[in-house]
Protein backbone atom coordinates (compact mmCIF):
# COMPACT_ATOMS: atom_id res chain seq x y z
CA UNK A 1 0.00 0.00 0.00
CA UNK A 2 0.88 3.21 -0.72
CA UNK A 3 1.40 6.44 1.57
CA UNK A 4 -1.22 8.49 -0.05
CA UNK A 5 -3.54 5.67 -0.26
CA UNK A 6 -2.41 5.10 3.47
CA UNK A 7 -3.14 8.60 4.25
CA UNK A 8 -6.41 8.20 2.84
CA UNK A 9 -7.60 5.05 5.11
CA UNK A 10 -6.12 7.60 7.95
CA UNK A 11 -8.57 10.46 6.99
CA UNK A 12 -11.01 7.97 7.56
CA UNK A 13 -10.10 7.41 11.30
CA UNK A 14 -10.58 9.24 14.25
CA UNK A 15 -6.65 8.93 15.55
CA UNK A 16 -3.82 6.96 15.71
CA UNK A 17 -2.19 4.16 18.56
CA UNK A 18 0.24 2.31 19.40
CA UNK A 19 -0.51 0.84 22.49
CA UNK A 20 -3.60 -1.69 21.82
CA UNK A 21 -4.27 -1.39 25.78
CA UNK A 22 -5.13 2.67 24.68
CA UNK A 23 -7.05 1.99 21.56
CA UNK A 24 -10.12 4.26 21.37
CA UNK A 25 -13.11 3.51 18.79
CA UNK A 26 -12.23 4.47 14.78
CA UNK A 27 -8.38 4.38 15.85
CA UNK A 28 -6.26 3.60 12.97
CA UNK A 29 -3.65 0.96 15.07
CA UNK A 30 0.31 0.64 13.94
CA UNK A 31 1.82 -2.41 15.34
CA UNK A 32 5.28 -1.12 16.67
CA UNK A 33 8.15 -3.41 17.71
CA UNK A 34 10.55 -2.96 20.93
CA UNK A 35 13.01 -4.93 21.84
CA UNK A 36 11.05 -6.91 24.44
CA UNK A 37 7.89 -7.18 22.63
CA UNK A 38 6.12 -7.24 19.02
CA UNK A 39 3.09 -5.07 18.45
CA UNK A 40 1.64 -7.49 15.66
CA UNK A 41 1.05 -9.75 18.14
CA UNK A 42 -1.64 -7.24 19.73
CA UNK A 43 -3.20 -5.85 16.38
CA UNK A 44 -5.86 -8.08 16.99
CA UNK A 45 -6.99 -6.74 20.02
CA UNK A 46 -6.70 -3.80 18.99
CA UNK A 47 -9.25 -4.42 15.80
CA UNK A 48 -11.93 -5.89 18.61
CA UNK A 49 -10.88 -2.64 21.15
CA UNK A 50 -12.34 -0.59 18.31
CA UNK A 51 -9.46 0.18 16.08
CA UNK A 52 -10.93 0.51 12.39
CA UNK A 53 -7.53 -0.46 11.14
CA UNK A 54 -4.08 -2.08 12.18
CA UNK A 55 -1.42 -1.40 10.31
CA UNK A 56 1.50 -4.58 10.87
CA UNK A 57 4.40 -5.71 8.82
CA UNK A 58 4.25 -9.49 9.28
CA UNK A 59 1.91 -11.45 6.69
CA UNK A 60 0.53 -13.61 9.61
CA UNK A 61 -1.01 -11.00 11.62
CA UNK A 62 -3.00 -10.28 8.50
CA UNK A 63 -6.82 -11.86 9.46
CA UNK A 64 -8.97 -9.16 6.83
CA UNK A 65 -9.36 -6.47 5.34
CA UNK A 66 -9.18 -4.45 8.57
CA UNK A 67 -5.36 -5.64 8.49
CA UNK A 68 -3.12 -3.61 6.26
CA UNK A 69 0.37 -5.09 5.76
CA UNK A 70 3.83 -3.04 4.93
CA UNK A 71 7.21 -3.29 4.92
CA UNK A 72 7.84 -1.76 8.22
CA UNK A 73 4.94 -0.29 10.71
CA UNK A 74 7.41 2.28 11.91
CA UNK A 75 8.58 3.54 8.74
CA UNK A 76 4.93 3.33 7.53
CA UNK A 77 4.38 5.96 10.64
CA UNK A 78 6.93 8.08 9.95
CA UNK A 79 6.13 9.08 6.44
CA UNK A 80 2.17 8.96 6.96
CA UNK A 81 2.94 11.66 9.50
CA UNK A 82 5.38 13.67 6.94
CA UNK A 83 2.80 13.33 3.93
CA UNK A 84 0.27 14.94 6.58
CA UNK A 85 2.06 17.22 7.40
CA UNK A 86 2.54 18.19 4.10
CA UNK A 87 -1.22 18.02 2.76
CA UNK A 88 -1.79 20.71 5.10
CA UNK A 89 -1.82 24.48 4.74
CA UNK A 90 0.31 24.42 8.15
CA UNK A 91 2.96 26.50 9.77
CA UNK A 92 5.69 24.50 11.99
CA UNK A 93 7.98 25.93 14.80
CA UNK A 94 10.30 22.96 15.56
CA UNK A 95 11.77 23.15 19.25
CA UNK A 96 14.52 21.33 21.03
CA UNK A 97 17.38 22.38 23.55
CA UNK A 98 18.45 21.16 26.64
CA UNK A 99 16.68 22.46 29.33
CA UNK A 100 12.77 23.96 29.17
CA UNK A 101 11.65 22.91 25.36
CA UNK A 102 8.05 21.56 27.11
CA UNK A 103 7.42 24.92 29.15
CA UNK A 104 8.52 26.67 26.31
CA UNK A 105 6.43 24.14 23.52
CA UNK A 106 3.16 25.03 26.17
CA UNK A 107 3.85 28.55 26.93
CA UNK A 108 4.58 29.33 22.85
CA UNK A 109 0.75 27.13 22.53
CA UNK A 110 -0.54 29.58 25.46
CA UNK A 111 0.00 32.44 23.43
CA UNK A 112 -0.75 31.42 19.66
CA UNK A 113 -4.03 29.91 20.81
CA UNK A 114 -5.29 33.61 21.41
CA UNK A 115 -5.23 34.31 17.84
CA UNK A 116 -4.58 31.33 16.19
CA UNK A 117 -6.13 27.87 15.70
CA UNK A 118 -2.71 25.55 17.13
CA UNK A 119 -1.77 21.89 17.56
CA UNK A 120 1.10 21.13 19.84
CA UNK A 121 3.03 18.26 20.91
CA UNK A 122 1.11 16.68 23.79
CA UNK A 123 3.49 15.59 27.20
CA UNK A 124 6.30 13.68 25.82
CA UNK A 125 5.79 13.00 22.62
CA UNK A 126 9.09 14.30 21.02
CA UNK A 127 11.27 11.67 20.10
CA UNK A 128 11.00 9.23 16.60
CA UNK A 129 8.05 7.98 17.35
CA UNK A 130 6.18 10.90 19.50
CA UNK A 131 6.88 13.78 16.56
CA UNK A 132 4.87 11.35 14.24
CA UNK A 133 2.22 10.65 16.28
CA UNK A 134 2.05 15.11 16.94
CA UNK A 135 2.22 15.61 13.22
CA UNK A 136 -0.78 13.17 12.77
CA UNK A 137 -2.84 14.80 15.56
CA UNK A 138 -2.95 18.20 13.50
CA UNK A 139 -6.16 18.90 11.24
CA UNK A 140 -7.04 20.48 8.91
CA UNK A 141 -8.29 23.40 10.58
CA UNK A 142 -4.56 23.85 12.35
CA UNK A 143 -3.16 27.15 11.76
CA UNK A 144 0.35 26.32 13.39
CA UNK A 145 1.32 23.60 15.17
CA UNK A 146 4.42 23.71 17.67
CA UNK A 147 6.68 20.36 17.60
CA UNK A 148 8.63 19.58 20.29
CA UNK A 149 12.02 17.23 19.61
CA UNK A 150 13.69 15.22 21.55
CA UNK A 151 17.51 13.99 21.61
CA UNK A 152 19.89 11.85 23.29
CA UNK A 153 22.29 11.26 20.32
CA UNK A 154 23.86 13.30 17.35
CA UNK A 155 21.63 13.20 14.16
CA UNK A 156 18.35 12.46 16.05
CA UNK A 157 17.39 16.17 15.35
CA UNK A 158 18.19 15.92 11.60
CA UNK A 159 15.95 13.06 11.65
CA UNK A 160 12.94 14.49 13.27
CA UNK A 161 13.14 17.59 11.39
CA UNK A 162 12.96 15.07 7.89
CA UNK A 163 9.59 14.24 9.15
CA UNK A 164 8.34 17.36 10.68
CA UNK A 165 9.96 19.60 8.00
CA UNK A 166 10.11 22.42 10.41
CA UNK A 167 8.99 26.72 9.04
CA UNK A 168 10.32 27.92 12.03
CA UNK A 169 13.32 26.84 14.54
CA UNK A 170 13.83 27.30 18.75
CA UNK A 171 16.62 26.32 20.58
CA UNK A 172 15.92 26.50 24.17
CA UNK A 173 19.48 26.40 25.82
CA UNK A 174 22.69 24.17 25.19
CA UNK A 175 23.22 22.33 28.72
CA UNK A 176 24.98 19.24 30.20
CA UNK A 177 21.93 16.59 29.67
CA UNK A 178 21.93 13.67 27.84
CA UNK A 179 25.86 13.60 28.38
CA UNK A 180 25.41 9.75 28.10
CA UNK A 181 24.59 9.48 24.45
CA UNK A 182 26.08 12.91 23.58
CA UNK A 183 29.05 12.33 25.11
CA UNK A 184 30.27 15.86 25.96
CA UNK A 185 28.76 19.24 25.97
CA UNK A 186 30.67 20.09 22.18
CA UNK A 187 28.30 16.59 21.19
CA UNK A 188 25.22 18.33 23.29
CA UNK A 189 25.69 21.57 20.61
CA UNK A 190 25.95 19.65 17.95
CA UNK A 191 23.34 17.59 17.75
CA UNK A 192 20.80 20.42 19.23
CA UNK A 193 22.13 22.68 16.51
CA UNK A 194 20.85 20.39 13.89
CA UNK A 195 17.67 22.32 14.16
CA UNK A 196 19.22 25.36 13.26
CA UNK A 197 21.43 23.88 10.62
CA UNK A 198 18.07 22.47 9.10
CA UNK A 199 16.73 25.81 9.10
CA UNK A 200 19.32 27.24 7.45
CA UNK A 201 19.65 25.09 4.55
CA UNK A 202 15.90 25.66 3.95
CA UNK A 203 16.17 29.32 4.62
CA UNK A 204 13.72 29.39 6.91
CA UNK A 205 13.32 31.60 9.36
CA UNK A 206 15.20 31.17 13.51
CA UNK A 207 13.90 32.24 16.72
CA UNK A 208 16.61 32.98 18.94
CA UNK A 209 17.86 34.29 22.25
CA UNK A 210 20.13 37.25 21.73
CA UNK A 211 21.77 37.12 25.05
CA UNK A 212 23.62 33.53 24.36
CA UNK A 213 26.21 32.91 22.49
CA UNK A 214 25.92 29.78 21.75
CA UNK A 215 22.84 30.37 20.22
CA UNK A 216 24.47 33.30 18.48
CA UNK A 217 27.11 31.49 17.34
CA UNK A 218 25.73 28.28 16.18
CA UNK A 219 23.38 30.90 14.25
CA UNK A 220 26.73 32.92 12.78
CA UNK A 221 26.05 35.77 9.90
CA UNK A 222 22.76 33.69 8.88
CA UNK A 223 20.04 36.68 8.19
CA UNK A 224 16.55 35.21 8.63
CA UNK A 225 16.32 35.46 12.03
CA UNK A 226 14.18 37.03 14.87
CA UNK A 227 15.53 37.29 18.21
CA UNK A 228 14.79 38.77 21.91
CA UNK A 229 17.50 40.39 24.17
CA UNK A 230 17.64 42.51 27.24
CA UNK A 231 19.76 45.28 25.11
CA UNK A 232 19.52 44.26 21.64
CA UNK A 233 16.74 41.85 19.35
CA UNK A 234 13.69 42.51 17.49
CA UNK A 235 11.82 42.41 21.11
CA UNK A 236 13.77 43.89 23.96
CA UNK A 237 12.56 43.52 27.74
CA UNK A 238 13.92 44.58 30.95
CA UNK A 239 13.32 42.47 34.28
CA UNK A 240 11.46 43.67 37.44
CA UNK A 241 11.74 40.51 39.10
CA UNK A 242 12.71 37.02 38.86
CA UNK A 243 11.30 36.09 42.70
CA UNK A 244 9.18 34.93 44.05
CA UNK A 245 7.35 35.00 40.39
CA UNK A 246 8.40 36.47 37.51
CA UNK A 247 7.62 40.07 35.95
CA UNK A 248 9.09 41.52 33.11
CA UNK A 249 8.76 45.01 31.09
CA UNK A 250 8.04 44.66 27.35
CA UNK A 251 7.86 48.41 26.27
CA UNK A 252 5.18 50.34 28.64
CA UNK A 253 3.55 47.09 29.50
CA UNK A 254 4.42 44.96 32.58
CA UNK A 255 4.32 41.04 32.09
CA UNK A 256 3.40 38.80 34.98
CA UNK A 257 3.78 35.25 35.27
CA UNK A 258 3.32 32.52 37.76
CA UNK A 259 6.66 31.02 37.19
CA UNK A 260 10.00 31.57 38.20
CA UNK A 261 13.75 32.36 37.93
CA UNK A 262 15.59 32.79 35.30
CA UNK A 263 15.41 29.89 33.64
CA UNK A 264 12.03 30.47 33.24
CA UNK A 265 12.28 34.07 31.83
CA UNK A 266 13.99 33.13 29.19
CA UNK A 267 11.54 30.13 28.17
CA UNK A 268 8.26 33.11 28.53
CA UNK A 269 10.47 35.56 25.94
CA UNK A 270 10.86 32.96 24.05
CA UNK A 271 7.15 32.54 23.85
CA UNK A 272 6.52 36.67 23.92
CA UNK A 273 8.99 36.80 20.81
CA UNK A 274 7.11 34.64 18.49
CA UNK A 275 3.77 35.76 19.70
CA UNK A 276 5.40 39.23 18.15
CA UNK A 277 6.64 37.72 14.84
CA UNK A 278 2.72 36.01 14.20
CA UNK A 279 1.48 39.96 14.92
CA UNK A 280 -0.54 38.90 18.23
CA UNK A 281 -1.66 41.81 20.26
CA UNK A 282 1.20 42.68 23.30
CA UNK A 283 -1.91 42.23 25.14
CA UNK A 284 -3.15 38.41 24.29
CA UNK A 285 0.31 38.13 24.84
CA UNK A 286 0.43 38.53 28.11
CA UNK A 287 -3.20 37.27 28.57
CA UNK A 288 -1.50 33.77 26.91
CA UNK A 289 1.70 33.80 29.01
CA UNK A 290 -0.48 34.71 32.43
CA UNK A 291 -2.82 31.50 31.26
CA UNK A 292 0.05 28.87 31.66
CA UNK A 293 0.22 26.97 34.77
CA UNK A 294 3.11 24.32 34.67
CA UNK A 295 1.97 20.99 35.60
CA UNK A 296 3.31 17.38 35.60
CA UNK A 297 5.99 18.25 38.18
CA UNK A 298 7.49 20.89 36.03
CA UNK A 299 8.32 23.99 38.21
CA UNK A 300 4.91 23.95 40.10
CA UNK A 301 4.57 25.90 43.39
CA UNK A 302 2.42 23.27 45.81
CA UNK A 303 1.02 24.44 49.03
CA UNK A 304 1.02 21.32 51.45
CA UNK A 305 -0.68 22.00 55.20
CA UNK A 306 2.24 24.51 56.31
CA UNK A 307 4.89 24.24 54.03
CA UNK A 308 5.56 25.43 50.29
CA UNK A 309 7.08 23.51 47.88
CA UNK A 310 8.56 24.15 44.62
CA UNK A 311 8.36 20.77 42.58
CA UNK A 312 11.13 20.19 39.74
CA UNK A 313 10.84 16.53 39.38
CA UNK A 314 9.89 16.11 35.74
CA UNK A 315 13.77 15.48 34.71
CA UNK A 316 17.05 16.94 35.83
CA UNK A 317 20.40 17.36 34.23
CA UNK A 318 23.70 19.50 36.01
CA UNK A 319 22.44 23.04 34.24
CA UNK A 320 19.19 22.81 35.57
CA UNK A 321 19.91 21.71 39.29
CA UNK A 322 22.66 24.63 39.48
CA UNK A 323 19.52 26.90 38.12
CA UNK A 324 16.79 25.76 40.36
CA UNK A 325 19.38 25.33 43.29
CA UNK A 326 20.72 29.14 42.87
CA UNK A 327 16.87 30.10 42.18
CA UNK A 328 15.80 29.16 45.97
CA UNK A 329 19.29 29.85 47.46
CA UNK A 330 17.99 34.03 45.91
CA UNK A 331 14.61 33.61 47.41
CA UNK A 332 13.80 35.89 50.73
CA UNK A 333 12.05 32.85 52.22
CA UNK A 334 13.17 31.65 55.68
CA UNK A 335 13.26 27.36 56.96
CA UNK A 336 15.05 26.34 53.47
CA UNK A 337 14.79 22.44 52.81
CA UNK A 338 16.58 21.25 49.79
CA UNK A 339 16.00 17.87 48.53
CA UNK A 340 17.88 16.34 45.57
CA UNK A 341 18.06 13.47 43.43
CA UNK A 342 20.27 11.65 41.28
CA UNK A 343 20.69 13.24 37.82
CA UNK A 344 20.61 10.31 34.90
CA UNK A 345 21.94 10.14 31.63
CA UNK A 346 25.29 11.95 31.80
CA UNK A 347 27.78 9.28 31.05
CA UNK A 348 31.29 8.37 32.20
CA UNK A 349 31.51 11.57 34.30
CA UNK A 350 28.28 11.07 36.45
CA UNK A 351 30.08 10.86 39.92
CA UNK A 352 31.88 14.07 38.70
CA UNK A 353 28.97 15.67 38.16
CA UNK A 354 26.93 14.34 41.07
CA UNK A 355 30.10 15.42 43.05
CA UNK A 356 29.86 18.99 42.07
CA UNK A 357 26.42 19.44 42.89
CA UNK A 358 27.41 18.13 46.72
CA UNK A 359 31.08 20.47 46.81
CA UNK A 360 28.19 23.00 46.02
CA UNK A 361 25.74 22.30 48.78
CA UNK A 362 28.66 22.63 51.46
CA UNK A 363 28.52 26.38 50.65
CA UNK A 364 24.84 26.35 51.21
CA UNK A 365 23.63 28.51 54.46
CA UNK A 366 20.48 25.98 55.28
CA UNK A 367 21.59 22.60 56.87
CA UNK A 368 18.26 21.03 55.75
CA UNK A 369 19.64 19.49 52.51
CA UNK A 370 18.42 16.13 51.53
CA UNK A 371 20.02 13.85 48.86
CA UNK A 372 18.17 11.08 47.60
CA UNK A 373 19.67 8.21 44.84
CA UNK A 374 22.71 5.79 44.40
CA UNK A 375 24.29 8.27 42.02
CA UNK A 376 25.22 10.98 45.53
CA UNK A 377 26.18 7.79 47.36
CA UNK A 378 29.05 7.26 45.09
CA UNK A 379 30.62 10.95 45.63
CA UNK A 380 32.59 12.14 48.92
CA UNK A 381 31.55 13.02 52.38
CA UNK A 382 27.71 12.97 51.08
CA UNK A 383 27.14 11.94 54.66
CA UNK A 384 27.16 15.33 55.29
CA UNK A 385 23.81 15.83 54.45
CA UNK A 386 20.97 13.91 55.43
CA UNK A 387 20.78 10.64 52.77
CA UNK A 388 18.97 8.06 51.25
CA UNK A 389 19.26 5.55 48.80
CA UNK A 390 15.50 5.85 47.40
CA UNK A 391 12.58 8.07 48.24
CA UNK A 392 11.00 5.08 50.29
CA UNK A 393 13.70 5.29 52.88
CA UNK A 394 13.45 9.24 52.83
CA UNK A 395 9.90 9.20 53.28
CA UNK A 396 9.97 6.75 56.23
CA UNK A 397 12.77 9.19 57.85
CA UNK A 398 11.31 10.55 60.71
CA UNK A 399 13.17 13.76 59.89
CA UNK A 400 11.11 14.37 56.86
CA UNK A 401 7.75 13.74 58.32
CA UNK A 402 8.49 16.71 60.99
CA UNK A 403 9.38 19.44 58.36
CA UNK A 404 6.54 21.83 59.02
CA UNK A 405 6.20 26.01 57.75
CA UNK A 406 8.89 25.32 55.82
CA UNK A 407 10.15 26.03 52.33
CA UNK A 408 10.88 22.89 49.87
CA UNK A 409 13.12 23.18 46.98
CA UNK A 410 12.62 19.76 44.89
CA UNK A 411 14.90 18.95 42.14
CA UNK A 412 15.87 15.38 40.55
CA UNK A 413 15.37 13.17 37.82
CA UNK A 414 11.78 11.44 37.44
CA UNK A 415 13.34 8.11 37.78
CA UNK A 416 13.88 8.92 41.53
CA UNK A 417 10.32 9.51 42.07
CA UNK A 418 10.52 12.62 44.16
CA UNK A 419 7.01 13.66 43.74
CA UNK A 420 6.08 10.74 46.14
CA UNK A 421 7.45 13.40 48.86
CA UNK A 422 4.79 15.36 49.00
CA UNK A 423 2.03 12.95 50.64
CA UNK A 424 4.47 12.67 53.27
CA UNK A 425 4.54 16.39 54.11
Amino acid sequence: MSIKELHNLFKKCGGVSTDSRQVKNGDLFFSLKGPNFNGNEYAKNAIQSGAKYAIVDEQKYVFDENFILVDNCLEALQKLSTFHRNSLNVKVIGITGSNGKTTTKELVNSVLTTQFNTSYTKGNLNNHIGVPISLLNISEKTEIAIIEMGANHVGEITFLCEICDPDFGYITNFGKAHLEGFGDEEGVMRGKKELYDYIKSKKRLIFHNNDDPKQTECIGNYQKKYSFGKSNGDMMYSIKSLNPKIEINLGNNSLKSSLFGIHNLENIMAASLIGNYFKIDLKNIIKGIRAYIPSNNRSQIIKKNSNKIILDAYNANPSSMYAAINFFEDLNDKDKVFILGDMFELGKNEIFYHQEIVDYCKGIKSKKIFLVGELFSKTEKFKEFNYSKNVDELIAKKELSEIKNSNLLIKGSRGIKLEKIIDHL
